[in-house]
Formats: structure tokens, sequence, C-alpha cells
């Protein structure tokens, strides 16, 4: 069975959702506030994938992560590059998205700032898959997933950032214009992952689709689109133990 931690910190409120939908998907899981995994790092050990949820993590005091990735570049990184020696996966949605990148961990030249119409976006897009190493993607093409974020502007820093979700338009085209794009995101990017395709944050909300009643209309094409983000992770952690 994988074995799932949900790091925790005041402001995150996406966590009980989370938790249900690997439940869902058949992984145990445990939340760890970022204060417990402070005093004992190497209980991230014990894991197969680290999950920092949505929510507002201190706030937001600062800019969105901001605080939260002080606390992991200061006192548990090293744990983290210790953990994905082994065959684990880390996963940061919304404001998760936002610690990955601010803390370093994604390792890549980008940085997530305000929407570009100043707004709180709070609805569903249509997104399309593109980079095929990430591992919580395999299997999907064109998707629908929630948003709910007011800093979610990807800026990228050089060309090399491996793209795994793009905005789309009603043409299936990935697209700068708004409401298609829901905050400017530069060439659309709604997530990325990391070279190896184990480490994958996106700005939607994968755990807010796991059920087919979730959907604002009804849903007749199969297993909900964030239940299979999940699920992939969950089966490639069993597969690879």
């Amino acid at each position: 069975m994988a074995r799932v931690l949900i790091l925790y910190a005041p402001g995150i409120n996406c966590d009980l959702e989370t938790k249900i939908a690997f439940q869902i998907c058949g992984a145990s899981v445990n939340e760890i506030s970022i204060k417990k995994l402070e005093e004992q790092p190497t209980r991230l050990l014990f894991y197969d994938i680290l999950v920092l949820p949505g929510g507002f993590s201190y706030g937001d005091s600062i800019s969105s992560g901001k605080i939260l990735s002080v606390y992991i570049k200061e006192f548990i990184r090293e744990t983290v590059f210790d953990f994905l020696e082994r065959n684990t996966l880390v996963l940061g949605i919304c404001n998760g998205f936002q610690v990955l990148v601010k803390s370093g961990l994604l390792g890549q030249r980008i940085t997530l700032t305000e929407n570009a119409n100043g707004r709180f976006e709070d609805r569903w897009v249509r997104l399309k898959t593109i980079d095929s190493r990430c591992i919580f993607t395999k299997g999907l093409d064109i998707i629908e997933l929630p948003v709910a974020h007011r800093e979610g502007r990807v800026v990228v820093k050089d060309s090399s950032v491996n793209k795994v979700l793009a905005y789309i338009d009603g043409q299936d085209k990935p697209t700068m214009e708004y409401p298609y794009n829901p905050n400017g995101s530069i060439d659309a990017i709604a997530g990325i992952c990391d070279d190896t395709g184990r480490i994958f944050g996106l700005m939607p909300h994968p755990e807010r689709f796991c059920l087919p009643d979730q959907y604002p209309r009804i849903w007749k094409n199969g297993i909900p689109y964030g239940m299979r983000i999940i699920k992939n992770a969950v089966d490639w952690v069993k597969n690879h133990k």
C-alpha cells in the first residue's frame, strides 16, 4: 500500500479532501504539521508520497507559499532530497505548487505571481497534458479541473520548463486568452514537473474531482480526471516498491 504524508501548516484548508482523495485511491494517509516535521525530519522517510495541499499557508503573508517554503528550505530540504533518492513522489497543489516553486524543489527557473486581472478565480477550466514524462498525468489528454487562486500566474525565467498542463480554449489549443486561461500564465502553463517526472506542481485541484458528483454537470466519462491523476501516483508507487 502506498503511504502518503500530507504536510500541514496554519492556513492550509484543502488537506481533508486531499486525504480523502488518496484514501479513495487505496493509499494510507497521515497528516503532519511542518512544526512536527521540523522536530523530526526523518519521519518523512517512512512515506512514499509527499503532498503539499492547497489553501493559504500562513495567511499568504509576504506572498503565497513563501513562509512555508522558508521552513522547508531551512529545516527539511535535505531530508526531502534523501526521500527522493528512493522511488518516491512529490505533489504540490495550488498553494503547494507555490511552495514547491519558492522552496526550489522543482529545480526550475519560474515564479508564481498575482493573476493578470488581480482577482481571485474560482471555477472550472479545460486543460491539455503536454509532457509525457510526468508520472501523475500518464494516459491523460484533455481534462477538466477546478481552480481557486489569486496568485497562480506562472512567469518563466528560461525556456527549459517541463510544462505538463496547459490551459486550453474551445478549440483545444493552449491559450493566453481570458477566461480560458484564468490567470495569464505565460505559455498557458497550469502545471510543471521536474526532470524525473516524479515532482509535480499544478494550480488546478485534482482532489476536488475524485467523485462524479463533484462535476458541475452530469458526468459520463468514467473515472473522474482528478482521481486519475491521484491514482496514477498511487499505482506507480505500488509497482515500484
